[in-house]
């Protein structure tokens, strides 16, 4: 074994010790180039270029909806479908939250900037509630249900803050809408994150910092403080508001978990290069609203306070409370908070209780492959202002994936996470050897990286959930063919072999009920 291996074997099993895992003889499973004696419990799928969506055996996948299908009589499921909630009724009866992210125009009604194209785009983002029912086993959405609603960039949404928001106590619509997760309550957190390519963004000095990629604004002259913000939904009513005290960023996800002192407590992260991530201490056991918005210094382990009374350099900048949140990511910075390779989902151990935090990566430092960051509060408690952290998983050619995006428990403590390699980079020599986006799963009781699918030319596969007895996997198939420059021609034609189509799915099968009991 080279010193170089040596190395990569030292690293895994030191992973396997963050987890808290049993002796595995000293053996490293073979993740691709590292050398091991000992067999691997389940072999990869290979890389896959090739146009289709493809699992292990043993797993098989039924479509749930696709994009654009009616789910009323004058709604519409929307586009780009990413995060998902799974939120159970009686028994084989659920609620379904989807988010809806962005809009490609050329795959709508085309690229020309007028008002009714615009509008139906509007129509296209937010999020979706629906109903599902399971018969012989398979979920299926409900069409015409009184529990279908869309939320989208028209639906009114008051901000839960005592004061106003350039100069309103309420947006008008929510996009951009990526990650999210439950509420130990029951509501759904809609995280808003690119805002900036439907509105643009400016700085606390209102100097133009980004400029908007679909042009809405020639119609309409919403603000872009008005966007950015962790969006909480009632899901039996559609009812929303936007969380101001949780900060405005580009909010991948926002993860809530309850104390031991009985608070809520949320950690959201900002995707974007160079950015930060934060962690909310609510006053309340069942509310977001009131509280206390903290900053991670990942170097020195602690959690910096936001509280524009706390702060000197904060009060010295800005004139209130309200700034500070609206133009978060500057004070940020002006505290010292760790720059970080685009953070984006969270996730907690169900096991250990531990922290995950997917980082993408950040081409421009020369992080092409991102990695799992590992974060402990002290005394495992979330309250706590200092943590240690660690790198539990890096991504590159010795665990054979790149660029971790979303993640997900499952009951036995496996952790289950997709890739975001970009379509335009996907030609990149840095990327070339990874193949289309996958999923895998981090398998807790040998530490084996498995492949588990591969996503369509182009496409992710987004917002990987569990329903309440773990027989169902959720996912999302999202943007296949992303990067076509016409709207004749194609770089992805799945699934019908036509114009590429975003759905959801469900995944079921023998393999998938030994890995979520752990026996493999």
């Amino acid at each position: 074994m080279s010193s170089k291996d040596k190395r990569r074997f030292m690293k895994r099993r030191e992973f396997l010790q963050f987890l808290g895992l049993a002796t595995v003889g000293g053996q490293l499973i073979n993740l691709s180039s590292c050398s091991s004696t000992t067999p691997a419990t389940l072999k990869s799928l290979p890389v896959s270029y090739q146009d289709k969506l493809e699992f292990l055996p043993g797993l098989d996948f039924n479509f749930l909806i696709k994009e654009r299908e009616k789910i009323t009589s004058n709604l519409e499921f929307g586009f780009n479908n990413d995060y998902i909630a799974f939120l159970p009724l009686e028994k084989d009866r659920a609620i379904l939250w989807v988010n809806h992210e962005y809009v490609d125009p050329y795959m709508i009604k085309g690229w020309e900037r007028t008002k009714e194209n615009v509008d139906t785009e509007m129509t296209l983002v937010g999020g979706s509630l629906l109903e599902i029912k399971r018969e012989n086993g398979q979920w299926n959405f409900v069409k015409n249900s009184h529990l279908n609603r869309r939320l989208d960039a028209f639906t009114p949404i008051p901000f839960a803050w005592p004061h106003k928001i350039k100069n309103s106590s309420t947006a008008i619509g929510t996009m951009a809408n990526c990650a999210g997760s439950i509420t130990p309550w029951g509501t759904v957190l809609t995280c808003e994150e690119n805002y900036d390519n439907f509105w643009g963004d400016r700085n606390f000095a209102g100097a133009t910092i980004e400029k908007s990629w679909v042009k809405w604004e020639k119609f309409y002259n919403h603000p872009p403080e008005h966007y950015g913000w962790v969006v909480e939904v009632n899901p039996h009513t559609g009812e929303a508001k936007k969380l101001v005290s949780l900060g405005r960023i580009a909010h991948e996800c926002a993860a809530t978990i309850i104390s031991k002192k009985g608070h809520a407590v949320s950690y959201t992260g900002d995707d974007k290069k160079d950015e930060h991530l934060y962690k909310f201490i609510s006053k309340s056991k069942d509310s977001l609203v009131e509280g206390e918005l903290f900053v991670a210094d990942i170097t020195n382990g602690k959690w910096l306070s936001l509280d524009v009374e706390k702060q000197p350099k904060l009060k010295k900048h800005f004139k209130n409370q309200t700034n500070v949140q609206t133009y978060v990511r500057e004070a940020a910075k002006m505290l010292g908070a760790t720059p970080l390779a685009r953070p984006e989902d969270i996730e907690f151990d169900p096991i250990s209780g531990n922290i995950f935090v997917a980082l993408t990566n950040n081409k421009d430092r020369k992080n092409f492959h991102g990695s799992i960051l590992k974060i402990t509060e002290d005394n495992g408690d979330y309250e706590s202002l200092t943590f240690k952290s660690e790198e539990f998983l890096v991504g590159g050619s010795q665990t054979g994936f790149s660029s971790p995006d979303n993640m997900v428990f499952d009951k036995v403590g496996n952790l289950w996470f997709t890739t975001d390699v970009a379509g335009w980079d996907k030609n990149r020599p840095e990327y070339k050897d990874f193949g289309n986006n996958s999923l895998f799963v981090f398998l807790r009781n040998s530490g084996e990286i498995i492949r588990v699918a591969n996503a369509p030319i182009d496409a992710e596969i987004t917002g990987p959930m569990f329903d309440a007895d773990y027989s169902t996997l959720f996912l999302s198939i999202q943007h296949p063919g992303e990067t076509s420059t016409t709207e004749k021609r194609f770089t992805s034609n799945w699934p019908t072999g036509g114009q590429p189509q975003n759905a959801v799915i469900t995944v079921t099968g023998p393999l998938l009920e030994k890995i979520v009991n752990g026996k493999l």
